[in-house]
């Protein structure tokens, strides 16, 4: 049985902390235990990427051969402004990786999946396009029973991350044509986090649109700002269409980066250096997370519903 990390060992080694040697501080968010694994020890699920709704049950791990031993002279040559097209892959494919095995992308593909078949048995229903239910049930439609909660739509979690691995490589080259900024932290008292899912999601000015934040170092992380117009481009792994800034960003939006990646982070953050301000600052965000976000446009067919994400505070019992 293999122990496959959903989170690249090449990226937490990168924020080893100089005070444990080749360990990491970690804080568990749903009761703040905190721990010191290696990078072995965290982000990691035995058997993760073996996926039996896939022809080949392995893919991910072909894919990643491509990415992991590149990463750490991609994450160098980003630094220094040298960025060539193995360096936009190797990157890109990093977050598509994140995006599509995570646990965090495995339950949040689960809602989606289990709204679209209650719609669409309500459509059947509601066309006679259902066989007539037998008469045990009492004349109960299926979707009368799905409302009452006598039939519960339950779909198989690694259904979307078969879903995501599927799509990769259109999400690496989709993640490598959109815009980058490239941001230095050149603060050693307030270092970039990292996560169990370091893609952490970024409301923009257009609501239909969903940056990404991804730690790459204590000192270097990357905003990608999708482009809604890429699609119709058609991009391809010539990366035509990316383009890049790079900036040194304040102490301020530090924080707000680090804020955004513990309360996306799934369960457990990861730092390099344990400043007497971390832990508050974990515990004051550890309520938040990724929660899946669904609304009804009308189109000319009809209505339709759409699905997106937002950064919610969880309800605490009691």
């Amino acid at each position: 049985m293999a122990l496959d990390h959903y989170v690249p060992q090449v990226h937490l080694r990168n924020f080893y902390a100089p005070a444990l040697g080749e360990r990491l501080y970690a804080v568990r968010k749903s009761d703040l235990r905190a721990f010191t694994p290696n990078s072995k020890g965290v982000c990691a699920i035995n058997d993760g990427s073996t996926n039996a709704f896939l022809r080949e049950d392995r893919a991910i791990e072909e894919f990643l051969r491509t990415i992991e031993p590149n990463y750490d002279g991609a994450v160098r040559n980003l630094a220094s402004g040298k960025i060539d097209g193995e360096t936009i892959y190797t990157l890109a494919g990093f977050v598509a990786s994140i995006v599509a095995c995570s646990p965090t992308n495995m339950r949040l593909g689960q809602r989606p999946l289990e709204k679209t078949v209650q719609a669409t048995a309500a459509t059947l229903d509601e066309k006679g396009l259902m066989p007539p239910p037998p008469p045990e049930l009492a004349g109960k439609t299926l979707t009368k029973m799905i409302k009452s909660g006598e039939v519960v739509i339950k779909v198989d979690p690694k259904y979307p991350q078969a879903m995501g691995i599927a799509g990769i490589m259109q999400h690496t080259v989709m993640f490598g044509n959109f815009g980058w900024e490239v941001l230095h932290n050149g603060f050693e008292d307030s270092p970039f986090f990292t996560s169990d899912f370091p893609a952490a999601i970024e409301l923009s000015a257009d609501p239909r649109v969903l940056n990404r934040l991804v730690p790459l170092t204590p000192n270097l992380a990357i905003r990608i700002i999708p482009d809604l117009k890429v699609k119709e481009k058609n991009p391809d792994f010539s990366f035509a269409h990316f383009d890049y800034r790079s900036r040194k960003v304040g102490r301020g939006e530090v924080s707000a980066i680090n804020r955004l990646i513990v309360q996306c982070a799934e369960e457990t953050v990861i730092y390099c250096d344990e400043r007497p301000w971390v832990r508050p600052f974990i515990a004051k965000n550890r309520h938040f997370r990724i929660q899946p976000h669904s609304y009804e446009v009308t189109t000319a067919k009809g209505a339709a519903l759409r699905f997106t994400q937002r950064v919610g505070e969880q309800k605490q019992p009691g």
